[in-house]
């Protein structure tokens, strides 16, 4: 059983915050509109996203651990952790493996400003 109060004894109220209230892409919406740093940090940051995206709904829809896809991959779970994290942009080499062993297409659109994963539909 859950308590009701804090150690003081004052009980505790429900407490409605922003994300209640807003979608998180409209959150997300927000800030790239309001905040140049945040519109860097995405931008910065999308790419090696996309790819940790696109392998984290493969291992949930196949049923797989970190460790199983690791394995399939030839790699050690430490490696599928960190590129599911999304931090870093993982290499073509990287991408080109994923898409053979996986079955999966990652292709890559490269322009003069950006590196974009191209959408799993096409």
């Amino acid at each position: 059983m859950q308590p009701d109060a804090w150690p003081d004894g004052k009980k505790w109220e429900k407490v409605t915050t922003m994300t209640d209230k807003l979608s998180a892409r409209a959150i997300h919406e927000r800030h790239m509109r309001e905040s140049l740093e945040y519109r860097r940090e995405y931008e910065r940051t999308r790419f090696a996203s996309d790819v940790a995206v696109r392998v984290v709904s493969y291992r949930a829809e196949h049923g797989l651990s970190q460790t199983a896809l690791a394995r399939m991959l030839g790699m050690h779970q430490s490696a599928i952790a960190r590129l599911e994290a999304g931090e870093h942009e993982p290499s073509l080499t990287m991408l080109s493996r994923l898409s053979q062993i996986l079955g999966e297409d990652f292709s890559v659109d490269i322009t003069p400003d950006r590196m974009e994963l191209r959408s799993a539909a096409g």
